[in-house]
């Protein structure tokens, strides 16, 4: 979209891989369970300030989490690597 800048996350990728679901996320980040939702969809942008808190619910840093550019999916990374 012109004048838009997406924002693209693993939000998804990780809950799934730490077995974490979308209410104990938004509980232990203080919002709607909806929100993380509409975040993983890339509907919503976070603040600075939520996309930290995320990150570091993981134990992550913020760039491992979000990005400007598409992250490349894991079945292209492993073509890549065999």
């Amino acid at each position: 979209m012109p004048g838009t800048e997406a924002v693209h996350n693993r939000i998804a990728l990780l809950r799934a891989e730490q077995g974490v679901t979308r209410r104990e996320l938004a509980d232990a980040l203080g919002v709607h369970y909806q929100t993380v939702g509409y975040l993983e969809r890339g509907e919503y942008s976070p603040s600075l300030h939520l996309a930290l808190r995320i990150a570091a619910f993981f134990g992550l840093p913020v760039e491992a989490v979000f990005s400007t550019e598409p992250f490349p999916r894991v079945s292209d990374l492993h073509r890549r690597s065999g």
